[in-house]
């Protein structure tokens, strides 16, 4: 029998664009070859749809350097029709198939693609994905309406203040300063801690949202939440949501939070604690909090959540990633490999459980 064809999708055109070339190359690292063909599709910064490499070496970062996709002549097409599975390439000498494609796992962090956009494309000619579908991922990438998806469910969150091109500081600033010093200043639709500022006197802020609408112009100001940085993978399967064991961030030189440096150019500076030691009771409200947070924005398939536990062992929900960063020392898959399932495995289970996924409104 013929293997299935995955296709694996990553770049685009968020500042996160290298991060999620990154996370393409440890997924293409893990896929078994024996079991399925896999066809790497790189989008440009611009948006153009490229044929790209499939080797995982090609995608690693080198001397800080994120990797980016190349340009190209040809342009990669999706189905033209719901039910076909053939892709097309288009370019300088005419037009030719690039072969049926069964299952796509998208890999993309950020606007046009972590979003709800790329999953809403798919959707529109029945491909099937790996991950959530598009209102939990549009809920996902936007921090005001994950937030208030989160309070509905009775979970736990920090206070927060949204600023608009609508809504500016100026008309907001009483509303701001209620929350406090030290705030943290978040563009609303964007990861990888990008854009992200502490601001620990009232005098930064507009500096502060000035860098963060770069990214996005809608920014979230937000109380901070003093705690440990605790995240938890969570897993569909066919028993039910499964929770891993809780990772915790630890963070030292000059970095005062877990910020873009810290993740991916200064790993001498960051402790990952995977598991971390957590009193029962307050492990058992992180796994429970992790769950209800998947189940409060539709999330399937996977998602990482992270919450703050405070000295007292309250527990405060913080966001929910739907498509978290994926390589093989990312935090999902090494709390997932806490939890007893390999690299290998856990990409297997995606893709086999994608594949099997039906197709339309469900």
């Amino acid at each position: 029998m013929a293997k299935p064809t995955v296709a694996v999708v990553f770049g685009g055109r968020s500042t996160e664009h290298g991060v999620s070339c990154v996370t393409a190359g440890g997924v293409l690292g893990a896929i078994d070859r024996e079991r399925w063909d896999v066809v790497a599709i790189g989008i440009t910064r611009e948006g153009r749809w490229t044929l790209a490499s499939s080797d995982p070496g090609d995608w690693r970062i080198v001397s800080g350097a994120m990797p980016t996709v190349p340009a190209s002549d040809d342009v990669v097409l999706p189905p033209v029709e719901a039910g076909s599975r053939t892709w097309r390439i288009a370019g300088p000498a005419g037009l030719r198939d690039l072969g049926e494609i069964d299952v796509v796992f998208p890999l993309l962090h950020g606007p046009w693609g972590e979003d709800g956009t790329l999953q809403g494309a798919l959707e529109l000619v029945d491909v099937r994905y790996v991950g959530s579908g598009v209102l939990a991922s549009a809920m996902g990438m936007d921090k005001q309406y994950m937030k208030t998806a989160f309070r509905e469910a009775g979970l736990p969150v920090a206070r927060d203040v949204v600023v608009s091109p609508h809504r500016g500081v100026e008309e907001q600033r009483l509303e701001i300063e209620a929350l406090g010093l030290p705030v943290f200043v978040k563009p609303a639709r964007a990861g990888s801690s990008m854009g992200i500022s502490k601001v620990s006197s009232w005098a930064a802020l507009d500096a502060a949202v000035a860098d963060a609408q770069k990214h996005d112009p809608k920014v979230l100001i937000e109380a901070a939440v003093v705690g440990r940085e605790v995240e938890t993978a969570v897993l569909a399967t066919a028993g039910g949501l499964l929770t891993s064991p809780a990772g915790e961030i630890i963070t030292g030189g000059d970095h005062e939070f877990y910020d873009f440096e810290a993740k991916y150019l200064d790993e001498a500076a960051v402790t990952l604690l995977c598991p971390t030691s957590l009193e029962g009771a307050v492990a058992a409200t992180v796994a429970d909090y992790a769950k209800r947070a998947f189940r409060a924005v539709g999330a399937e398939s996977l998602a990482r959540v992270d919450v703050f536990v405070k000295a007292d062992g309250g527990v405060v929900v913080n966001e929910i990633n739907t498509m978290p960063g994926f390589t093989p020392t990312s935090m999902y898959p090494r709390m997932a490999a806490a939890a007893g399932i390999t690299y290998v495995e856990l990409v297997e289970t995606l893709l086999t459980v994608a594949l099997e996924r039906p197709v339309g409104l469900r």
